[in-house]
């Protein structure tokens, strides 16, 4: 589907890469949301120097649609190689709509403990939210009609691009 919305992945990574920078403090781990945030954590935390793992969540087995997408690609792709209780999370997204994935992934964190804190930084705010949920940083937000789809992917070499497509 053609659309004149263009978003260049790698300009919005590099604001993603400043808001992260300003919100990490000493013991805050990076939690990427599978698939999409994932890349994004994995990146952010070798582009800013940091040592240690980077965590990795699904939301699959807490979303309130789970009866009807059933198991999905991602079901075992939580990966937390560090202790969750009382650590401070910030969780990385590429594209926030609704806010039911990321209620999905904070009952998810919680299986593994009760964090000290969770803070949420995001490629794109798409607006549209079902729940009271707000980045602390977002490199852009858009308008898109809710028919339309926006998608991150990586290629072999690591950059991001976006594209937009029909479906919900």
């Amino acid at each position: 589907m053609s659309t004149a919305l263009q978003l260049d992945a790698e300009a919005l990574y590099a604001a993603l890469r400043g808001g992260v920078r300003a919100l990490l403090e000493p013991g805050v781990q990076l939690v990427g949301i599978w698939s999409g945030g994932a890349w994004l954590a994995e990146r952010l935390q070798a582009d800013l120097g940091r040592s240690g793992p980077v965590g990795v969540i699904s939301s699959t087995l807490h979303r309130d649609d789970f009866g009807s997408r059933g198991m999905a690609a991602g079901t075992d792709a939580t990966r937390l190689p560090f202790a969750i209780e009382g650590c401070r999370i910030l969780l990385i997204d590429d594209v926030l709509y609704t806010g039911r994935t990321i209620r999905a992934v904070i009952n998810e964190l919680y299986d593994f403990g009760r964090p000290a804190s969770v803070q949420l930084a995001v490629l794109v705010d798409r607006g549209g939210r079902e729940l009271p949920i707000e980045p602390a940083f977002a490199a852009a937000r858009v308008a898109l009609p809710t028919a339309q789809r926006l998608r991150l992917a990586r290629d072999e070499a690591g950059r991001f691009a976006f594209s937009v497509r029909a479906g919900g």
